[in-house]
């Protein structure tokens, strides 16, 4: 399995989170720079991690204005099974009504005054959509 972190998606990508139908939950998994690198050169003492935390406790607002929550997040300590060439830093859980009301967040004015922080405290990530289904 190859595994690419990764900022921002590709319209493919993009196109194909667009068709998914229902509530969506986003399996978020971050991994941090060590400093935060903003894209316009300002400096600063933030640590990666405490950029993109200015940027998650805005997009809360936004998530939870939109009918959705964020349900999990914790970081990563250990990997029990398999292998990967580095862990990622942090896992979080957003669930939205639906995957338009992400790319609507996303598109909004809110947004784009936030992302700055995110770009600036991420290394790369992986964001992988799940619906809820049942087992057994």
């Amino acid at each position: 399995m190859k595994v690419e972190n990764h900022v921002t998606p590709e319209p493919p990508q993009v196109q194909e989170f667009i068709a998914t139908e229902g509530p969506v939950c986003m399996v978020n998994l971050l991994k941090f720079r060590d400093k935060a690198v903003y894209e316009d050169g300002r400096e600063t003492d933030l640590s990666g991690q405490e950029a993109y935390g200015l940027y998650a406790s805005e997009m809360r607002k936004l998530v939870e204005a939109s009918g959705g929550r964020f349900i999990f997040g914790a970081g990563v300590v250990g990997l029990l099974l398999g292998e990967v060439e580095e862990l990622w830093d942090t896992v979080g859980i957003v669930e939205y009504s639906s995957a338009r009301a992400l790319i609507e967040i996303s598109a909004s004015p809110e947004f784009q005054a936030i992302e700055v922080h995110r770009h600036a405290g991420l290394a790369g990530q992986l964001n992988i959509t799940t619906q809820e289904q049942a087992f057994g």
